[in-house]
């Protein structure tokens, strides 16, 4: 009886077609023993040479691998059945497709014997929190048919996807859809680079809120604050009132508010609190199944608060991985994770000391890893000097893109009303900018936690 092992080693050495088609996929943890052997020795000649290796070529590298009698025997012995039924190939397309549930279930087959090794704490490297990552890639197990894109055939569908305002999500600021060349991108990870107390997680605050306000799903993750404070800054600028006055709202106004925030838009908005360092890419797309199955949620922008305090799904914490290569894991998976579910995701990170009181601040300003920019498709800074503090200012820099000529851009000047968490443009020529020192500061406005409630 032919195994479907035999079938696929067979067409690898006879049918050049199934190789092109099905040898990208293949790897060799869906082989064993022999055969894994074989595959090694046969991915490494074609790697080489570009072509199917002959007999002849095996049966030397073979030689050269040192390689146990008993074991070389059955590889000969193998490639020999091969070459008995060279004739009598089976259906490619059945064969590729055959081929792609073998690799499924051997990777399912795989993961779960992983898994007990990290159970019985073989593994030192992954801890528990991996197992449902794993499991998940198994059963991910697809052969991407596409063969790409063609630069004539498919230039129609590239000038839709190109004019497709669908394609980009348009931010509430339009300082940030100049410096992102007109809105975040579906399927990219973006990130915030401010100082303690400077303004990330204020700034997503407010873009989740807006983005609500424009009918969007909206899923926020924290690990640095309660789920509580979160759903306050969002409110305090969709009600219009400041953080410290929503403790004092009646009930009434309260509920009554929020009624009139939800008559004008369709969207949803989630926010799930973590503990800080003990969440990752796993769990958030467990919580996005989770939403999607239980409340029809499908989210249409992610925020994660922040990336720093997330975990990696492929090393422990405490594994000895330097920052640098745990940190651009991390941005790895998120932007993985924004690729499978077609959606943006923004984060924020801290700026290093060496950073701190900079003005102009760059891709090195980043704390621990300079991996993670590398992994980014947009990076902005927002800073905040004692002029633009007294002003109620902050300037938005931008760091890297690849939506657009990062050269062209300017530093941008926005207001922030802190008491509302609220955002607002003020301008974006250098004049502007030039002239922010010599502005006087703001009057003080009235304090809003004095309202006195109808």
């Amino acid at each position: 009886m032919i195994s479907i092992e035999q079938s696929i080693f067979k067409a690898l050495l006879y049918s050049e077609d199934y190789v092109r088609r099905v040898l990208p996929y293949l790897d060799e943890t869906y082989f064993d023993g022999p055969q894994r052997t074989l595959f090694n020795v046969y991915k490494k000649l074609f790697d080489t040479y570009n072509s199917i290796p002959t007999f002849e070529a095996l049966a030397v590298t073979l030689q050269n691998e040192k390689i146990g009698d008993s074991e070389f025997n059955e590889i000969a012995e193998l490639i020999g059945e091969c070459y008995k039924t060279k004739d009598e190939l089976p259906d490619i397309d059945w064969l590729v497709d055959e081929t792609e549930q073998y690799c499924r279930d051997k990777k399912i087959y795989n993961a779960i014997y992983e898994s007990i090794n990290i159970i019985e704490g073989t593994n030192k490297k992954l801890d528990k929190h991996a197992i449902p990552e794993l499991l998940d890639e198994a059963l991910a197990v697809s052969f991407d048919h596409s063969i790409g894109m063609e630069f004539f055939d498919d230039a129609e569908r590239r000038y839709e996807l190109y004019t497709d305002e669908d394609n980009r999500i348009k931010f509430p600021l339009e300082a940030l859809n100049r410096l992102s060349n007109g809105g975040h991108k579906k399927k990219a990870l973006s990130c915030i680079l401010a100082g303690t107390n400077v303004g990330k997680s204020s700034m997503m605050c407010f873009l989740a809120g807006e983005f609500l306000k424009q009918g969007l799903n909206v899923l926020y993750i924290t690990m640095e604050m309660a789920e509580e404070l979160i759903m306050q800054r969002v409110e305090a600028n969709l009600l219009g009132v400041s953080t410290d006055d929503l403790e004092k709202m009646p009930k009434d106004k309260y509920l009554e508010g929020i009624a009139k925030v939800k008559a004008k838009t369709h969207g949803k908005l989630f926010v799930k609190e973590y503990p800080t360092s003990s969440a990752h890419a796993g769990h958030f797309r467990h919580l996005i199944k989770e939403l999607r199955q239980k409340k029809k949620f499908v989210p249409d922008f992610i925020f994660i608060d922040y990336i720093n305090i997330c975990a990696s799904s492929r090393y422990k914490s405490l594994s000895g991985v330097n920052s640098y290569t745990y940190v651009k894991a991390m941005a790895e998976e998120l932007r993985g994770l924004a690729v499978e579910f077609d959606v943006p995701i923004m984060t924020a990170t801290q700026i290093n000391r060496t950073g701190y009181n900079d003005t102009s601040p760059d891709m090195t300003s980043t704390s621990e890893s300079y991996g993670l920019p590398a992994t980014l498709d947009f990076f902005i800074a927002i800073t905040q000097d004692e002029v633009l503090a007294e002003n109620k200012q902050q300037m938005i820099h931008l760091l890297k893109t690849r939506w657009g000529i990062k050269a062209d851009a300017r530093p941008e000047l926005v207001s922030i009303d802190w008491s509302r968490m609220r955002y607002s443009d003020v301008g974006s020529t250098q004049e502007i900018v030039n002239k922010v020192g010599n502005r006087k500061p703001e009057k003080k406005e009235k304090n809003v936690a004095d309202i006195e409630w109808d």
